[in-house]
């Protein structure tokens, strides 16, 4: 006899009086195992057997199938209400794979009709008022079981449509999406079919006699030829999956022992099964190395930008970019909705990523939360990033309310706007008008537009013009964060002041400015970068790592206040 179930959560069964049975086994060969010998635990695509054939030919399509695996396991079937207490007894000889439950419903387990009987009044009462309703329309049941049981079934997403008395205040909104989700399973004659389910278990249940091992296990006397009630399985260990009764552990067989001699109708029966596992179970690194060649490290890092996932792929993995992305978005969903490759290095004055669409919406344009405020990015015209919010979050937490903060460039304004919730006043600027726009977009989304001054002007040129306007006097903190370039940008800070009389009273902001460096002491390299931007030996810099970006190159931050021999600093005599 053959049957298919799926480990999913299990339905309300009515409880019944139950006569259960011993009944048989399977007989295999006696298996030894070692203490010294190696065995490979959990699932894995290594292992097993796969029964769809796998064609290699094209590496631009994923198919599935190829990655269904079985394996053939042994399981214990018990009845339903002992079930829960003998997988507490039995845990550390169970299966115990990661998103598999060690119970599995058994399909077909109804309610045996020879043990009807013995229900008594339960089923007939629930008959005899079948169809019948009193004056408002509502069910009659003379059990208050059965009719809070009623209520339960007849609860769905339409409310108590037959209580009319329920109905109005009960109906819940519908969900087209979640109603979908719910509907887990349906029945296909003798199986038990799960819409969404990644787990099957087909049972072989061999009706050819009684093993000879359970009889001297548990007695002539409880040995049964037939099942009666409703029953689970308890899916074991994958190394006893050719074990019969007696090469089971000595901790099995007495726990089942112990459970037989509390009840002469308890049966236990050992079954041998297959588990399937299709490809929704595996994880996303597991895919990737089962299909990529042996030895090709794995790209299973990715930065998220919104629905948009952004790889970096080696070359090597180029020939394998759509197989990637697509596993990358099936094992993301529904978060990730877009899957890109970066083609090409930062090298434009916009400093915007070449990006290759590989799966999913082709769109670029998403919306993501950062700091809980909202941003609108177009990744095919503007700059992101999404690493550096930690960072963003240690600046922020510098400012206070009386700083007046001016972001050289700014981007989209990950910090500018969300330097606006704290600080007086921000001053932002970029160069490339995308970004702009999008700033000032961003701006009104966060209802920040009245504290942010947006400018789209060379970062240079915003410097100067920002220190020789009235608004100087007021800024307190200066963000320069591109860090391929930013250094070179600090000369703009030489003799800002030099116009005005030196006895008055000037503020002397404090610049955080990044940087990347490949030397072996990459502070040491930072800082002389600054000393030679600013012609200032005498600078007290508070130098600190961002991040690692590459193997040897580091990001690093340096936070000083401008000297004032910088900022009155003769021009004319540097030029």
């Amino acid at each position: 006899m053959m049957s298919n179930l799926f480990l999913k959560p299990q339905l309300h069964l009515l409880p019944i009086p139950s006569k259960f049975i011993f009944s048989h086994t399977f007989n295999k060969p006696s298996i030894t195992f070692s203490t010294t010998a190696s065995f490979s635990y959990g699932p894995s695509l290594h292992k097993s057997t796969n029964p769809h054939h796998q064609n290699d030919d094209d590496v631009d399509i994923l198919n599935e199938q190829t990655f269904t695996r079985v394996f053939n396991l042994a399981a214990l079937r018990v009845p339903s209400a002992e079930c829960s207490s003998l997988e507490n007894r039995l845990r550390g000889h169970l299966l115990n794979w990661p998103r598999i439950r060690n119970i599995a419903r058994v399909p077909g387990d109804e309610i045996d009709p020879s043990i009807a009987p013995l229900l008594g009044q339960q089923i007939h009462a629930e008959d005899d008022n079948k169809g019948k309703s009193d004056e408002n329309g509502d069910f009659l049941i003379s059990s208050s079981v059965l009719y809070r049981d009623k209520l339960a079934k007849t609860f769905n997403t339409r409310g108590y449509v037959n209580f009319r008395n329920l109905a109005k205040i009960s109906r819940p909104k519908r969900n087209k999406k979640n109603e979908k989700e719910g509907e887990f399973v349906e029945v296909e004659g003798n199986k038990r079919v799960g819409k969404n389910g990644y787990v099957e278990v087909e049972v072989v249940e061999e009706e050819n006699g009684v093993d000879e091992g359970l009889r001297k296990l548990i007695g002539e006397e409880f040995v049964i030829s037939k099942w009666r009630g409703s029953t689970r399985l308890l899916l074991l260990d994958e190394r006893y999956k050719n074990c019969g009764v007696e090469e089971l552990p000595e901790a099995i067989k007495a726990v089942l022992k112990e459970y037989a001699e509390k009840s002469t109708t308890l049966t236990f029966e050992l079954v041998r099964c297959k588990l399937t596992l299709f490809y929704d179970y595996w994880q996303m690194n597991e895919i990737l190395e089962a299909m990529l060649p042996e030895g090709m490290i794995v790209p299973t890092a990715f930065e998220t930008v919104g629905h948009i996932a952004h790889l970096n792929l080696r070359e090597e993995h180029l020939p394998y970019k759509k197989l990637i992305a697509k596993v990358v978005l099936d094992k993301n969903k529904p978060k990730i909705r877009t899957v890109a490759n970066k083609i090409d290095s930062i090298d434009n004055e916009y400093r915007t990523m070449q990006l290759e669409v590989l799966a999913g919406n082709h769109s670029l344009v998403t919306t993501l939360t950062e700091n809980g405020l909202r941003f609108h990015v177009d990744l095919a015209k503007v700059y992101w990033n999404s690493r550096l919010g930690t960072e963003r979050q240690r600046l922020l937490s510098g400012f206070t309310r009386n700083d007046v903060v001016c972001d050289v460039f700014s981007g989209v304004g990950p910090l500018a706007i969300s330097a606006a919730k704290i600080v007086k006043r921000v001053y932002a600027n970029d160069l490339n008008p995308y970004a702009v726009e999008y700033l000032e977009r961003n701006s009104v989304l966060n209802k920040l537009e009245r504290k942010i001054k947006v400018f789209n002007m060379d970062g240079r040129r915003f410097i100067k013009a920002m220190f020789a306007s009235d608004k100087a006097h007021s800024i307190t903190q200066v963000v320069m964060n591109l860090p391929n370039d930013a250094a070179e940008f600090l000369d703009a800070f030489r003799g800002i002041y030099k116009d005005r009389p030196k006895d008055g009273e000037f503020t002397f902001p404090m610049i955080h400015v990044y940087g990347f460096s490949k030397a072996e002491d990459p502070e040491f390299n930072f800082h002389e970068r600054i000393r030679i931007a600013l012609l200032e030996v005498a600078v007290n810099v508070d130098m600190r790592r961002v991040r690692l970006v590459a193997p040897g190159k580091w990001m690093l931050c340096a936070s000083f206040i401008l000297p004032k021999s910088v900022a009155f600093a003769n021009t004319a005599v540097d030029a």
